[in-house]
C-alpha cells in the first residue's frame, strides 16, 4: 500500500497527523535523513512531493494542512541566529 500522511487541525486548534505504516515508516526514514549538511524535507499534497500529504479530513471539523517543513537546527545554529528558543523559561 501507498503511504498515507494526513495532517490536520482539530476544531480545538489541536494538530494531528494520522498515517499508515507505510507513511509512518517514510516520515521515520526522512527524519533520520535530516542533519547539518541536509537540514530540511517539504511535506506537500500535490502529486510530486518529496513526501506527500493527504488531503481529505478524517472529521467535517478538521482543517487539512497542505504544506508544512521540517527543519533539523542544532544548538549551536539556534544559540547564533534564534537564541530566544533556547530560553528555559518559554
Amino acid at each position: 500500500m501507498a503511504p498515507r500522511i494526513t495532517m490536520s487541525l482539530t476544531a480545538g486548534g489541536e494538530f494531528e497527523i494520522y498515517l499508515n505504516d507505510e507513511g509512518r515508516n517514510l516520515l521515520i526514514q526522512k527524519l533520520q535523513s535530516i542533519g547539518e549538511r541536509n537540514d530540511h524535507f517539504h511535506l506537500v499534497a500535490w502529486y510530486d512531493a518529496e513526501v506527500r500529504l493527504g488531503k481529505v479530513a478524517y472529521r467535517p471539523s478538521d482543517k487539512i494542512i497542505d504544506a508544512a517543513k521540517i527543519l533539523f537546527r542544532t544548538d549551536e545554529w539556534d544559540r547564533q541566529h534564534y537564541p530566544h528558543v533556547l530560553d528555559d523559561k518559554n
